[in-house]
């Protein structure tokens, strides 16, 4: 007997209950590995089974209930049998991995076996990036600093130029004081009278005192300003100290970031971030410090060339003061000298006339013995008593004798007092004389003893040309 072969793929030999059985224990399990699988989406791949499962859907009679579940399962079965058979893969039970760049994340109910290595990463990584961004903070504080220390250097700077103009002024009140003495050595009387030089030396210790008065404050508070940058540095490099307490671990050469990240962490002001309040504090008193430090400068750079121009025009207001005063009291020399000169030709002149004057008053009182007189002397002559026989016939010589006598006698003393008076001018001439004389040499010497204490090199070079190119173009505006 022959026996036919018949196709199986048609035919279901097993009964169905058998089939039912084991088609619902796939699905249950299929719906236990898809509960397991948290994160995946309800179009992920399905368990291998779902094809399966799916050829053997059983015939469901009324005898046969099918849960909710499973219908539900079967349904989800059939929607998914395309990209069941086109992506079979298994489940994943390794767990998550922690946040990585552009990996996927996948969340499970349990922490991975790399727990421990990558919590350490995470913190290190935490721990780098605050250490970084502390290390931009204690840049900025020292870089702060810094440039606190080089305005302290530039403010102590100037300081010494204050304090050398002040030892100028000092010098310069002193040559004062002493040209004042030196004056008072002039002769007495009329060259110790106080005259325009004096009220110059005046005015310029008044207005030298002033200005060493204003030095002096400006002096007090760059001390003052020193110590506040002093103390804005010391706060500034206490803080970068305390900030790198945490950076012992960090490379130095790996500390550079960018100007945006440094920007980001300054404008965020926490107590428990790295730039921290104390520090913003820090910082914004070192920057208004060192402001108030350079405006303080420039008003002393101002000071000093005001200072030295108005030292150079008072002390040339005194040099020409005084050889103003040496020139007038030279001219006037010259001329006492002249009028002394004519004074005492004229004391030889009337000296001369007095003689004459005497002279011709002794001839005409003739000689003091009667004895003496000569016969043409007498009054009584032979020719007179013989002119004089005749009535009206007296003749006038006595009484001209006598009148001319009176006349000589009285030119004799006007000569003799005009002669004395000529003597005390001359005198007086020549004390006057003598007195210029000394007061000019006084002078003389106070303008150069002014000319040699004054010392050109007191204050630096630059300065003094500062001072000149200002007062040229006031000079020039006037």
């Amino acid at each position: 007997m022959q026996v036919q072969s018949v196709p199986l793929g048609s035919l279901t030999i097993g009964p169905e209950s058998w089939r039912d059985g084991t088609v619902r224990s796939i699905r249950r399990a299929e719906r236990l590995v898809r509960q397991t699988r948290a994160g995946r989406s309800g179009t992920s791949s399905r368990p291998r089974s779902c094809s399966a499962a799916a050829g053997l859907t059983p015939k469901l009679t009324d005898n046969t209930a099918e849960t909710a579940e499973d219908k539900i399962t079967q349904e989800g079965c059939g929607e998914s049998r395309d990209s069941c058979k086109s992506k079979m893969t298994r489940p994943q039970t390794t767990g998550a991995m922690f946040p990585s760049g552009s990996q996927r994340t996948t969340v499970v109910p349990f922490p991975p076996t790399s727990l421990r290595e990558q919590c350490a990463e995470a913190s290190a990584a935490v721990a780098g990036e605050y250490m970084r961004r502390v290390r931009e903070v204690e840049g900025q504080l020292r870089r702060q600093a810094g440039r606190v220390t080089q305005e302290g250097v530039k403010l102590e700077r100037e300081k010494v130029h204050l304090e050398r103009m002040l030892r100028s002024l000092t010098t310069d009140l002193t040559v004062n004081r002493r040209s004042s003495e030196e004056r008072t050595r002039r002769p007495p009387t009329a060259e110790t009278d106080r005259d325009g030089a004096d009220y110059l030396l005046l005015h310029e210790r008044r207005e030298l005192a002033q200005l060493k008065q204003d030095l002096e404050g400006a002096l007090r508070d760059t001390l003052t300003q020193l110590q506040a940058l002093g103390q804005s540095s010391k706060q500034l490099l206490d803080c970068a100290s305390e900030r790198a307490r945490v950076l012992e671990l960090l490379p130095h050469s790996g500390s550079a970031r960018r100007h945006r990240s440094a920007a980001q962490t300054f404008s965020k002001t926490e107590p428990i971030s790295p730039f921290t309040p104390e520090c913003k504090k820090v910082l914004e008193s070192s920057i208004l410090t060192v402001n108030q430090s350079q405006l303080l400068r420039q008003n002393i750079r101002q000071m000093l060339i005001s200072a030295i121009t108005l030292q150079k025009a008072v002390h040339r207001s005194i040099n020409d003061g005084l050889v103003k005063k040496i020139a007038e009291t030279v001219s006037l020399q010259q001329n006492l000298t002249l009028m002394s000169a004519a004074t005492r030709q004229a004391m030889f002149r009337k000296q001369r006339e007095i003689n004459c004057i005497r002279h011709s008053h002794g001839r005409a009182q003739g000689p003091e013995y009667s004895g003496d007189i000569l016969s043409r002397e007498k009054l009584n002559r032979p020719l007179v008593q013989v002119y004089q026989r005749h009535p009206g016939t007296q003749l006038p010589e006595a009484a001209h004798l006598i009148q001319g006598s009176a006349v000589l006698r009285r030119c004799l003393t006007s000569s003799e007092g005009e002669l004395a008076r000529l003597q005390h001018t001359f005198l007086q001439l020549l004390d006057n004389l003598h007195g210029k004389r000394a007061a000019a040499q006084v002078d003389a010497a106070v303008v150069r003893m002014r000319r040699q204490q004054v010392d050109k090199r007191a204050m630096p070079s630059f300065l003094q040309q500062e001072a000149c190119r200002g007062q040229r173009r006031l000079s020039c505006a006037q």
